[in-house]
């Protein structure tokens, strides 16, 4: 049984996550998944994914541009992903994002995970602000970047087909992070809830570490957190964090087949 297990011990944002997926792949391959998420037609939206390193661990940054700039470095391990973060001046509905995700050239069962890891933020920002999922609207620059965030490993996710996904517990980080609505505790309001039933922990880390995207992508795909499995681990992928944390800033993919443990035998009498 191929098994994937995720380390989230410094966090889960959108761009880790594709790019821990992306590391998991032959270099061939990586370059086809860019150029698809490339080749997405949104507009005014730049991908790349590049070698760097986070405190001597090295990995891959995944990261997109929309009309020339990157969102907010500021939060946890990755970026400010909120889907109503605060750039842009263009708003979109939840009606919206689904008509352009439902045009995306991408397989039908890529985008109905897209499309449904977008429904669960819609969700659960709009129990935060007390509105229903179509009442959100979300500024363009945030909602282009979490969609391709999403895109990027529901795509991945299709390709690399686990028949089991297990994480640890998530790492939320501590403290206050500076949203559109203002400073907000972390884990920020639309993040705890995406997180209700998932095991996580808050640590010694100033700052946000999962990130409302990182939540609900890891809601959708992950079946069990604890430790890691008995596996054959035969690939391990890293994507790296933008902010500097004291520590590598990193999700890992270990990649591999499951084993049977042989059980001891008790000593005859």
């Amino acid at each position: 049984m191929k098994v994937l297990f995720w380390d989230f011990g410094t966090g889960a944002a959108g761009d880790m996550l594709a790019g821990a997926l992306l590391g998991l792949l032959e270099t061939e391959e990586r370059a086809t998944v860019v150029a698809t998420l490339k080749g997405l037609g949104l507009p005014g939206v730049a991908v790349a994914c590049e070698e760097g390193a986070s405190h001597g661990l090295a990995g891959l940054h995944f990261s997109v541009r929309v009309h020339g700039e990157e969102e907010d470095m500021v939060r946890g391990g990755g970026r400010h992903d909120h889907g109503h973060g605060g750039h842009g001046h263009v708003h979109r509905t939840l009606a919206e994002v689904l008509d352009l995700l439902a045009g995306l050239p991408l397989d039908a069962a890529v985008k109905a995970d897209v499309a449904a890891v977008y429904r669960l933020l819609a969700e659960a920002e709009g129990k935060v602000h007390g509105a229903t999922p179509g009442e959100v609207h979300f500024h363009e620059v945030g909602m282009l970047d979490a969609i391709v965030d999403i895109a990027a490993t529901c795509l991945l996710m299709a390709r690399i087909a686990p028949d089991q996904v297990v994480a640890t517990p998530v790492q939320v980080g501590s403290g206050t992070v500076r949203c559109a609505h203002g400073i907000l505790p972390v884990p920020a309001p639309a993040t705890a809830l995406l997180l209700q039933g998932i095991p996580a922990y808050g640590g010694e880390i100033a700052g946000e570490l999962c990130t409302p995207t990182g939540a609900a992508l890891l809601r959708h795909f992950v079946q069990a957190f604890g430790p890691m499995p008995p596996m054959r681990t035969e690939r391990i992928g890293i994507g790296l964090g933008t902010r500097d944390i004291g520590r590598p800033s990193a999700v890992r993919a270990f990649l591999g087949e499951s084993v049977k443990l042989a059980s001891r035998k008790e000593p005859s009498r």
